[in-house]
């Protein structure tokens, strides 16, 4: 995206702010699409805690996404958003079975990834069909936060289990209509996801009436500048060769479902900060800007990488710096980063700024939650407000004392 236009969006809507370029969100999906064309029947459900905003949902349906969900307040969001309950998956973690029943309720798939559960949902619920989530005990992904079919895992039942999974669908006669799987973030060893897409085959054929499987997703994209990132072409032919030979072997025709979140999202967007301080130590040139790990959290949580340029300045002479936020505890976005010259008043724009970003927002340190902007077919549209105090106030209750 150009800076002119970034800095045109800070200028009409101050900053903090989250930018989204809808034309990138739409060729991701396209690329993704064009990669696996050679299947019959493909599904992609996005990931909707990526980037929950409404108006990204609603771009996605018109490119032809379905969602992949995991509370009921984002299965919600999907049908405000005018998703259809076919179209829609929900994959929690550690919910309640009466928050399972509610989805159930409304027409949605439902992904159990657990014995309990399941167990309980068949009894009462014989007749609902239902997919499991399958731990294939294979480590993939960038980070220990985001890797989630290792053993140690609390997602996903073991293929371990598989013959007490079997003898609770065989004692309560519940309708397993789908096998899913979800490895880990960040995946860049095709030949893993390959070996663990082979596991949920070999599972695939202890169940009869299969309509689909999901091998969630996890595709790496670059974060820096010549950034290695997986090779989505490479992985749709070689698991599409494997996916119609299992069709043949299975005996009928199954969809190949994804459920990208990252992969969609990620570079579309751009999170922009102003420079409050330039404030050089001892050792140290910091860069203080007017955000903190209350609006981008992933740099402290998950040590992730967010490239930085400064627009104001794109062409000055380079310097290093460590880009801080202004939380009152460490608030670190970037350490000894060569950055062009920054004077205060500059504006910074972090690049992958569209997954796990705004949706993991909060008001720490009573702090609003910045507005996010979508540009779509090159014009500027606001898609959230920037929040006031009133929003701070307005669940709280004062006491009289």
């Amino acid at each position: 995206m150009q800076n002119e236009l970034l800095l045109e969006v800070a200028q009409q809507f101050g900053s903090p702010v989250y930018v989204y370029d809808a034309e990138k969100i739409i060729s991701q999906y396209q690329r993704l699409t064009n990669a696996f064309a050679k299947v019959e029947k493909l599904r992609i459900n996005y990931a909707v805690k990526a980037l929950s905003n409404i108006s990204v949902l609603k771009l996605l349906k018109q490119e032809g996404s379905c969602l992949d969900t995991v509370s009921i307040q984002e299965v919600q969001l999907g049908l405000k958003a005018g998703f259809e309950p076919k179209n829609i998956i929900f994959t929690p973690n550690g919910v309640s079975l009466e928050e399972i029943e509610e989805v159930a309720a409304l027409g949605v798939q439902i992904n159990i990834d657990n014995l309990s559960i399941l167990e309980q949902f068949g009894h009462k619920h014989p007749n609902i069909p239902v997919c499991i989530r399958i731990n294939p005990h294979v480590m993939a992904g960038g980070n220990a936060n985001i890797s989630v079919g290792h053993i140690d895992s609390k997602f996903g039942i073991s293929v371990h289990q598989l013959p007490l999974l079997l003898r609770i669908v065989e004692n309560t006669k519940m309708r397993i209509n789908g096998i899913h799987m979800h490895t880990g973030s960040d995946i860049l060893d095709i030949e893993v996801f390959l070996y663990a897409a082979e596991i949920l085959f070999d599972t695939a054929l202890k169940f009869k009436n299969l309509e689909f499987l999901d091998f969630g997703s996890g595709f790496k994209v670059p974060y820096k500048p010549d950034d290695i990132e997986t090779n989505i072409e490479e992985l749709g032919e070689k698991l599409t060769e494997r996916f119609n030979e299992f069709q043949k072997q299975y005996g009928k025709k199954l969809t190949l479902a994804f459920e990208p979140g990252k992969y969609l999202v990620s570079e579309a967007g751009y999170f922009l900060t102003k420079v409050n301080v330039v404030k050089q130590t001892t050792s140290t040139v910091f860069a203080g800007v007017d955000s903190g790990f209350n609006h981008l959290i992933r740099p402290m949580f998950y040590n992730s990488y967010h490239h930085i340029e400064n627009i104001s300045n794109p062409e000055g002479k380079p310097r290093f710096y460590s880009v801080v936020g202004y939380i009152c505890e460490t608030d670190t976005f970037a350490t000894n980063r060569r950055i062009s010259e920054i004077k205060e008043g500059d504006i910074l724009s972090f690049k992958n700024a569209g997954a796990y970003c705004f949706s993991m927002a909060s008001n720490y340190n009573s702090r609003f939650k910045p507005a996010e902007v979508m540009i779509y077919k090159g014009e500027i549209h606001l898609i959230r407000e920037r929040e006031t105090m009133d929003d701070i106030l307005r669940n709280q209750i004062e006491i009289k004392l």
